[in-house]
């Protein structure tokens, strides 16, 4: 099983925890990134690990090779010189090291498979991260809009379903009564004996107009009829 196969099955089986638990949205994000960010650095710290790996390997492949490549040399000396029995010594050790080489070539194309797995593992879970990142900007944005309403609405049932209106109405109701009973005063006064006087000037004002508008009225008919 693969390392992002490993990884999927502990966020899905964290998120189904989360879910059951009914924990907080923003919270339950933060910690599926949280796990797929140690996740990535776990797989990273692996993928180099199997990298220096390699790179042992390969010295070791190259040391065997050149040992390989000394003993061949060897073994034809032995030959040069007549020594047939130092000749097979020699090419003994050229197999032994040329058969080492042989593991190590092998081991070395399990350590290429390994590290190129990792990176494809990488390559996954920063897609993922990436994703999922922008994922959170969404669902924080939806979340907050959805609580911000959620309080609203809250807020509006509590004035609906409380006695605020009818406190209102009865306010209003008594500054009516208010209004009705101070306009109830100004017309039951009695009037002064200021207010006669005035009345009495007012009249007065109004008869000498009255004389005055009959008295060009008159001129007006006499100018007609003289015409």
């Amino acid at each position: 099983m693969g390392i992002f196969t490993r990884v999927r099955d502990i966020i899905s089986s964290n998120i189904n925890a989360m879910l059951d638990k009914a924990e907080d949205p923003e919270k339950m994000v933060r910690l599926m990134i949280q796990e797929m960010e140690d996740t990535l650095v776990e797989v990273r710290a692996s993928c180099a690990g199997a990298m220096a790996a390699r790179k042992k390997t390969q010295r070791q492949l190259d040391e065997c090779k050149t040992r390989a490549a000394r003993w061949e040399e060897k073994a034809q000396l032995a030959v040069a010189k007549g020594r047939d029995e130092l000749a097979r010594e020699a090419l003994h050790e050229k197999k032994r090291y040329r058969d080492r080489a042989a593991s190590l070539e092998e081991e070395m194309r399990h350590c290429d498979q390994i590290v190129e797995q990792y990176q494809e593992d990488m390559r996954q879970l920063e897609d993922k991260l990436s994703s999922a990142r922008e994922r959170q900007r969404l669902l924080v944005q939806r979340h907050i809009r959805a609580r911000s309403k959620k309080e609203a609405q809250e807020r509006i049932r509590k004035v609906d379903t409380s006695d605020a209106f009818v406190r209102f109405e009865k306010f209003e109701n008594r500054i009516e009564r208010m209004e009705a009973e101070a306009d109830l005063v100004n017309f039951a006064r009695k009037p002064t004996l200021e207010d006669e006087f005035a009345k009495l000037q007012e009249d007065e004002e109004i008869e000498k107009e009255l004389v005055a508008l009959k008295d060009s009225v008159r001129q007006k008919a006499g100018t007609s009829q003289t015409t």
